[in-house]
């Protein structure tokens, strides 16, 4: 995974990875959730890998859009 840049310094996105069809996001707290074009959508799928690519907006974007927030594909602990 990448570390996310947390630019504003107040994230609580630790680490991110994405590929072709999804994006995971690990979360302080260590868990790590994936989002896909299937459970999210193209268009917050896209807005999702820019933020974390910016390093900035992750968090607040996954808890302001509640098809986001709700619809994630998996979650799970990181090993």
């Amino acid at each position: 995974m990448k570390r996310y840049l947390n630019l504003d310094g107040q994230s609580g996105v630790d680490a991110y990875e994405t590929g072709d069809d999804y994006i995971d996001v690990r979360f302080r707290a260590g868990t790590v959730y994936t989002y896909t074009s299937a459970s999210v959508g193209a268009r917050h799928l896209a807005a999702l890998k820019r933020l974390a690519a910016q390093g900035r907006g992750l968090a607040t974007y996954i808890s302001s859009h509640r098809d986001v927030h709700d619809n994630y594909a998996s979650k799970a602990p990181e090993d």
